[in-house]
């Protein structure tokens, strides 16, 4: 196992190193010179040639492009991510609260994403083709094909308003995080079910399972055993499930007012902060490459055959 973790962390590396080049691109994929961006955020209505060449030369814009990127990416390894345009403050110290907020969100659904996902996979095999499955995949359909913030302001009405039962923004308790679970899980469960489903079922006719119930084990065992076979399938689909959520709730904290590194975004985005933008991108990513990374090790962890294929 410790060979195969060490191979799958020097695949990973080349990934990130991708990645954050291209996140370090992102601030001259403007039409605007990064420094009049940074004046303009600032309050200067119109910058002058000598401002402006003044500001390049204080965010070392004039250096060659590998030297700014190795500095760059040398200072994201100490989570240091620049300074706001806007406010000046440092990076870290905006996105840092901010990704724990969505950090908690994102678990929180990953968790009811997962768990819903799990045991309505599970029942609608076994009952494949009679009114729970179909009546299950009928709703879950009609679900996901309903955007988030139209799903969410229904609760919102349903929940908070005429039954004044739930707080509909920010996160002042446990209470604040079950409707934007709630719209998360109704929205993603639909797509994930399917996954544990059809893996159950082509698991259901194996040579294992027929053997199984011809040697008089019950049906309750044999599916457990289907089940445990069939969630190894799905583990890759759920360890990306993670980071998609993480990088879907953008439109949750925006409809719920949570304090999020999503809401931060849409914010920076609005006013040209590119260095929180490229903050986000990059945690973003990182993120869809470590959690895949994480999901492959859990693998072959449950599957020694898959050690040898890396």
């Amino acid at each position: 196992m410790g060979a195969y973790l060490i191979r799958r962390l020097l695949v990973a590396i080349p990934m990130l190193v991708v990645v954050s080049f291209l996140t370090f691109l992102l601030i001259h994929l403007s039409p605007m010179d990064p420094a009049e961006v940074v004046l303009h955020a600032q309050g200067v209505p119109v910058p002058t040639d000598s401002l402006i060449a003044q500001t390049r030369v204080e965010l070392g814009l004039n250096d060659p492009l590998w030297v700014r990127y190795a500095k760059w990416a040398a200072d994201c390894l100490r989570l240091d991510f620049g300074r706001s345009y806007v406010t000046g403050e440092a990076v870290w110290t905006l996105v840092g609260p901010a990704f724990l907020h969505t950090l908690q969100l994102t678990l929180a659904s990953s968790a009811a994403i997962i768990a819903a996902s799990i045991l309505l996979g599970v029942a609608c095999a076994v009952q494949a083709g009679k009114l729970l499955d179909r009546s299950s995949r009928g709703i879950a359909f009609v679900l996901t094909a309903m955007p988030s913030y139209w799903l969410a302001s229904l609760l919102i009405w349903l929940v908070a308003v005429k039954l004044d039962l739930l707080p509909t923004s920010g996160m002042d308790s446990w209470a604040s995080f079950i409707l934007p679970v709630l719209v998360m899980t109704l929205g993603y469960a639909g797509i994930y079910f399917r996954t544990v489903r059809s893996s159950m079922l082509s698991q259901l006719h194996e040579g294992y399972a027929l053997y199984g119930r011809a040697s008089g084990l019950s049906e309750a065992v044999v599916t457990r055993h289907i089940a445990r076979n069939s969630l190894q399938v799905a583990i890759a689909v759920f360890g990306m499930a993670v980071p998609t959520i993480l990088g879907s709730t953008v439109v949750i904290e925006n409809v719920f007012a949570w304090p999020g590194l999503g809401r931060l975004g849409v914010k920076a985005i609005l006013s040209r902060d590119l260095p929180i933008i490229q903050a986000y991108v990059f945690i973003v990513a990182v993120s869809f490459v470590m959690f895949n990374a994480m999901a492959d090790l859990l693998q072959a962890a449950l599957n020694p055959r898959l050690r040898k294929e890396l």
